[in-house]
């Protein structure tokens, strides 16, 4: 299940979005090398979030597999700037084009009642919160933790709450039969967080790879609670009209 496009016009070009997007694709090109074995690793092992050398509750010297037989050390002297780079980091090309096919679908209508600046720092914000759920659901993680899934999380706990009732249209794969649906983004975007909260539920207690649910759950609440104090009355209402005459419009048609 995909969303593909959503009937929600905008007010501005989403600015912020559309360089959210590219810093992601450029730390893909340039960092991490398309995914290429030699590059991906040393992404990994230089700017990963690693909970255990973060927070050095890892034994000294542990080594850990990143792929491709290449292995990192963990020495116990993780930087903090780890919370924010592995933010743009991915694990491979379908953890980037999913990722950024949500930012792109859900972000600018976010972005349209904040402003870029307010929705970039939303955004590092939300991603910051996903990282330390994370890490607080299970501190001694030698697993790299990578994505930008978790500040989406927040970008579309925002969009449950600001646009519930718009109109999302999702790609379905049902075995061999594909087709597209319409439902209201409380409806896809509640599923998709019970979902997060199913499996990270689930995964309780356990540790290893894997998608890191709980970066998602962290994340999509602090868009839920973050999004009152970032979003701007004035914008909200030059929205309403906005949606009011695109409204009005499709009655003529």
């Amino acid at each position: 299940m995909f969303p593909i496009r959503d009937e929600n016009p905008t007010l501005r070009t989403p600015i912020a979005t559309y360089v959210l997007i590219g810093m992601n694709l450029v730390v893909w090109a340039v960092v991490q090398g398309f995914g290429l074995t030699e590059a991906m690793a040393q992404s990994l092992c230089n700017y990963a979030l690693i909970p255990a050398d973060l927070l050095n509750t890892g034994s000294a010297g542990m080594q850990i597999n990143v792929g491709g037989g290449w292995i990192c050390q963990l020495e116990g002297n993780g930087q903090l700037s780890s919370l924010l780079s592995s933010m743009f980091l991915h694990g491979g090309w379908l953890h980037l084009g999913g990722n950024m096919l949500f930012l792109w679908v859900f972000g600018d209508n976010v972005e349209d009642i904040m402003g870029p600046g307010r929705f970039f720092l939303f955004y590092v914000l939300c991603g910051l919160a996903a990282a330390v759920a994370q890490i607080l659901h299970d501190p001694s993680s030698a697993v790299p933790m990578v994505g930008a899934s978790g500040a989406i999380g927040g970008v579309m706990g925002a969009y449950a709450i600001s646009f519930p009732r718009a109109r999302v249209h999702l790609l379905i794969f049902l075995i061999v039969f594909i087709t597209t649906v319409s439902v209201p983004a409380i409806l896809m975007l509640g599923y998709w967080f019970l979902l997060q909260l199913v499996s990270g539920l689930g995964s309780w207690g356990q540790s290893g790879g894997g998608v890191a649910f709980w970066a998602h759950i962290g994340g999509f609440l602090a868009g839920i609670a973050l999004i009152r104090p970032f979003r701007r009355d004035e914008l909200i209402k030059a929205r309403k009209r906005l949606t009011q005459r695109h409204t009005a419009s499709r009655r003529w048609l």
